[in-house]
């Protein structure tokens, strides 16, 4: 049997939009275990991002508690949830999120550079993930000079680079044409199964969902 790796129980979120309180998570619970690839399908608003902001420690539930690792994030604070995402996390999101003015290098490697890794240990990481998404020969190359999938590619990369505990992605095809979504999906799967990493996406596209090991539905604030 599999170990777990994420847990998170009774979770709930809402915000406050004028004088309306808008619940956007109500009680989830959920088990992952290690080397899962999950998908979690919802309608644009649903609720799936929050859902992504709590599991990374980016924002905090109003009530519940999650563990990753074996860590509980919902204990940490502000700063120790900033470095614990630093460390063990990597994102891959819709609109590629790459710093314009960095290389295609620094962007892939940024993640090591905040870590703290040694010159040593960066180079042969940034090489061998650029190679693997067919990019090394653009290392020199700035984001606005690649499509829309190489910008995606070279975010694969980023996400993989410090070798994270869990990979969580965020529409990951949602800014892509089709045929180019589906190459970025394998690669993702491909990728994140050769290293033995976890992942979660978030998608409101059936197709995309269909890669993964299992999914769940996020309607009316519950997982399915």
């Amino acid at each position: 049997m599999k170990a777990e790796f994420l847990r998170f129980e009774a979770l709930s979120k809402s915000y406050q939009e004028g004088d309306r309180t808008r619940v956007v998570l109500q009680n989830v619970d959920a088990r992952f275990v290690q080397g899962e690839f999950v998908a979690i399908l919802g309608r644009s608003g649903s609720g799936k991002s929050t859902l992504l902001n709590l599991i990374s420690g980016i924002d905090r539930a109003d009530s519940g508690r999650i563990w990753l690792g074996g860590q509980e994030l919902s204990a940490l604070n502000d700063h120790q949830r900033t470095l614990f995402r630093r460390r063990h996390i990597g994102f891959v999101f819709q609109f590629f999120n790459l710093i314009p003015t960095l290389t295609v290098w620094e962007n892939v490697t940024l993640p090591l550079e905040l870590n703290g890794a040694r010159p040593a240990e960066i180079r042969p990481r940034g090489e061998a993930l650029l190679e693997a998404v067919g990019l090394l020969d653009r290392r020199q190359t700035f984001p606005d000079r690649l499509s829309g999938g190489e910008q995606q590619r070279v975010a694969l990369a980023r996400a993989l680079v410090h070798d994270p505990l869990l990979v969580l992605a965020d529409e990951p095809t949602g800014n892509l044409d089709e045929v180019t979504g589906k190459l970025i999906l394998d690669l993702l799967d491909r990728l994140t199964r050769q290293a033995g990493k976890n992942l979660i996406m978030v998608t409101h596209s059936a197709d995309a969902a269909s890669h993964a090991d299992r999914v769940l539905s996020l309607k009316d604030g519950k997982l399915v």
